[in-house]
């Protein structure tokens, strides 16, 4: 039998993350979260045991990946790869939803930074496929 359990997240009382995300719904295999953001200093380059893809509401602000950069502007959306090493540049006040796979806020994959471009040994063993 498969799951039919419909759930509704109000963005007004959703939790927020240390790096200033808000959570969404979530399911098993996927999770969104919000983000408003003001320009400012250039974000430090990270990988994240998910896959994330995402579409700016507002704003606009850089992402570079392997040495290639993309400016995101209102209505554009984007993919950055799991385990990809990646930075954000904040360039005019960002709003943008996000979609992660697996979902980020579990097992504290969305706060847990990787600078080396390697993850953590208990994410990679659950999680490599």
């Amino acid at each position: 039998m498969s799951n039919t359990t419909i759930t509704k997240v109000d963005s007004k009382y959703s939790p927020a993350g240390k790096m200033g995300q808000k959570y969404l719904a979530a399911g098993v295999q996927v999770g969104m979260r919000l983000w408003c953001e003001e320009p400012g200093e250039e974000k430090e380059e990270t990988s994240r045991e998910y896959e994330t893809v995402g579409y700016v509401i507002e704003g606009a602000a850089e992402l570079y990946i392997a040495g290639q950069m993309v400016r995101l502007e209102t209505g554009d959306s984007w993919v950055v790869p799991r385990r990809a090493m990646h930075r954000y540049r904040i360039v005019a006040p960002f709003s943008a939803v996000e979609a992660t796979s697996p979902p980020a806020f579990v097992h504290g994959r969305d706060e847990a930074r990787t600078n080396s471009g390697g993850a953590d040994m208990t994410e990679r063993a659950l999680y490599d496929v």
